[in-house]
């Protein structure tokens, strides 16, 4: 089976559809799939919700849909760096979910992993908690303590960003890019990736893999990528 399509377009031709969940990799501006966000936003496509750690900054990763109003619903841990985001927000326009950031991670592999819920005590007594199934269970302290029940996500499409793949699909994630890309990868019912390279099949250490290729539908080369600042700060020259 062929995996590897020339584009971003190619590879999300008849997956794409209004009012879609997506589960998107990366963190800020680190490991997002930027080639594959482009082709969503060309597409038209329209009242998405988005699985993502956060919105990546104004006009750049998924904040680039917050631009042209494609985005219906953020489920997200962080949303600090991004303007647009905070106006929509604020201004009734975007619907978001809070959710912590390991929550966020655990939920993503929890649906990957066919566990439709949990309990965790991340979020008890916040607003986190609010409309949520709380029950009592016992610490390994030994002590009694609430947990909130969180589900897992399942998502129509996962994108995410990888380093290296084989021709089959195995994916290798360099070093903090692995983030959220590989519990996102997982949870999608198809998961399509950008990668920087494809070597031939056998040729990368089994060890050394992140992602095994089961889990890949589609693959492109986003290659080149120019390195994005999320805030560049200067200050003047002192005079000698």
């Amino acid at each position: 089976m062929n995996k590897l399509f020339p584009n971003a377009e190619a590879a999300l031709d008849g997956l794409l559809h209004d009012g879609m969940l997506i589960a998107s990799g990366g963190f800020g501006l680190c490991g997002i799939p930027e080639r594959l966000l482009g082709a969503i936003r060309d597409s038209g496509v329209s009242g998405l919700t988005f699985a993502s750690n956060n919105a990546g900054i104004d006009n750049e990763g998924i904040g680039m849909l917050l631009r042209t109003r494609q985005v219906k619903k953020m489920i997200s841990s962080y949303v600090g760096e991004n303007k647009e985001f905070e106006r929509q927000f604020l201004s009734g326009e975007l619907e978001v979910e809070f959710c912590p950031q390991g929550t966020l991670a655990e939920r993503m592999r929890a649906g990957g992993a066919g566990i439709p819920g949990f309990y965790t005590r991340t979020g008890v007594g916040t607003q986190v908690a609010e409309g949520k199934e709380v029950r009592r269970f016992t610490t390994r302290d030994g002590e009694d303590a609430d947990y909130i029940l969180e589900h897992g996500i399942l998502a129509d499409l996962a994108i995410v960003k990888a380093w290296k793949a084989d021709e089959t699909g195995n994916l290798v994630f360099r070093k903090t890019a692995r983030n959220f890309n590989q519990p996102a990868a997982t949870c999608g019912k198809v998961c399509v990736v950008e990668v920087e390279e494809v070597v031939p099949a056998g040729s990368l250490d089994p060890d050394c893999i992140h992602l095994p290729g089961v889990y890949v539908q589609r693959m492109i080369v986003g290659a080149p990528y120019d390195k994005k600042i999320e805030f560049v700060t200067t200050r003047k020259r002192e005079i000698a």
